[in-house]
């Protein structure tokens, strides 16, 4: 397979399509999950919620504007051939330019700051991004792409649990993350989990479990089973659209997982709300 050159504009112009498109038009999984719920809350309260956010989804399609005002931090997800080679720039570069323009042209609200602690001063275009890059081999580019909005974001935990905590261990510290959150990430939620590797192995699994589409399950039938079962144990929770009650607290159970350490069992949640964003393309 020969070398395959692709120009740093190609990378920057699908950037900024994919991050204009992920705040605009909300996916299909997410929306014909909010549809279900709907259909299936018990509560007056709750379907009349689950009304108004398919109605926003639908003004922010049909206007082309954001459907949350938090637009998010960039992350991406790319799986980068072996055989390509960027002309006329870099691959990082072009991709926060890409974002740079898009939050910019796109009026999608700013809120990355240069400085978690001292300064905190705004960059003004939501760069940098973050950018999560694996090898793969090929001469194309995959990216993933998605604002991660904080209000869920903050929710999130991991825990290093030891093996001998075993699976009751694992649903018992998923279970209480999704329950201390109660109704500050807005639900109805996305619960990203990922289990394995290292500490921060496990946080980037839970991340990138919370960009799969939500009509999926895992590839391995204990995992999907899992799924399943915390999904239904988190909708008993009660929480219910908006923290207003009902049987529609999550929409989504992803988990991800990846071999670790014999005296490891890192857990990582990552929860996210209903604006579950996030859009590929292929280069």
């Amino acid at each position: 397979m020969e070398i395959r050159k692709i120009k740093a504009q190609t990378v920057c112009d699908t950037v900024k399509k994919l991050f204009t498109d992920c705040n605009y038009f909300i996916g299909k999984d997410i929306m014909c999950a909010l549809e279900t719920a709907r259909n299936n809350e018990s509560s007056p309260v709750g379907k009349s919620v689950l009304s108004q956010i398919i109605e926003n989804d639908k003004i922010a399609a049909r206007e082309e504007v954001p459907l949350c005002q938090d637009t998010g931090m960039a992350v991406l997800f790319v799986e980068y051939g072996d055989r390509v080679v960027i002309e006329d720039g870099s691959f990082d570069e072009a991709v926060n330019e890409g974002v740079r323009r898009a939050y910019i042209d796109g009026y999608l609200r700013k809120s990355v700051v240069n400085d978690p602690v001292f300064d905190r001063i705004n960059t003004k275009d939501n760069t940098p991004a973050i950018i999560h890059t694996k090898i793969v081999s090929g001469n194309q580019i995959k990216i993933t792409a998605g604002g991660k909005g904080f209000g869920s974001e903050n929710m999130s935990q991991i825990k290093m649990l030891t093996p001998s905590k075993g699976i009751e261990g694992v649903k018992q510290f998923i279970l209480d993350t999704v329950f201390q959150a109660g109704p500050n990430p807005c639900p109805p939620m996305v619960v990203g989990v990922g289990i394995g590797g290292t500490f921060e192995r496990a946080a980037q699994l839970a991340k990138k479990a919370t960009f799969r589409p939500i009509d999926s399950k895992n590839e391995d039938e204990r995992y999907a089973q899992l799924e399943d079962e915390l999904l239904t144990e988190i909708n008993k929770m009660g929480f219910g659209p908006a923290g207003l009650g009902g049987n529609t607290t999550a929409i989504g159970v992803n988990i991800e997982t990846s071999p670790t350490h014999i005296a490891g069992m890192p857990v990582a949640v990552n929860i996210c709300c209903h604006a579950a964003r996030h859009a590929s393309a292929t280069i």
